[in-house]
């Protein structure tokens, strides 16, 4: 595995991974009407570009494949953690969020999907509140959670 920058290049595949892994990884703990509105499989690629070149944006390869990603702004803000199905529960989110985690000194806080709480918690992540997110008139769970510095 090799974790470097982000690069334009990226985007495309980056939010074909995106859906991909939600609509995968998260079906244990999400419906699919909820999973169909978080990621429509229609994005903005300039949007999600311009916000992937705003903040601190990391790219996981193997054999250059893109196997994950992760960005963080510089308030502190872990933005997205994504890593393709195929390759959970081999520490690539670990070495993602070790890199973001690194690259600001102030406290982080994350919106965490039920389905990634426990990693964030493993981190020593806590839950700050759980919220309900609207998209499309369907409402989705996730937790604001902080790791103090």
């Amino acid at each position: 595995m090799n974790i470097r920058e982000y690069q334009s290049t990226d985007c495309k595949a980056l939010t074909e991974l995106f859906y991909h892994t939600v609509h995968t990884v998260n079906a244990k703990d999400y419906t699919k009407e909820q999973l169909d509105v978080w990621a429509t499989g229609q994005v903005n690629l300039k949007e999600w570009n311009r916000s992937l070149q705003e903040h601190f944006s990391i790219v996981a390869t193997d054999d250059d494949v893109i196997i994950g990603f992760g960005d963080i702004d510089k308030t502190g803000y872990l933005d997205r953690l994504y890593v393709h199905s195929d390759y959970q529960g081999k520490g690539i989110a670990t070495s993602i969020c070790n890199r973001l985690e690194a690259a600001v000194q102030e406290d982080i806080v994350t919106h965490a999907s039920v389905t990634a709480k426990p990693f964030f918690e493993k981190r020593g992540y806590q839950v700050i509140k759980e919220q309900q997110v609207e998209r499309q008139g369907i409402f989705l769970t996730n937790l604001v959670m902080i790791k103090k510095r």
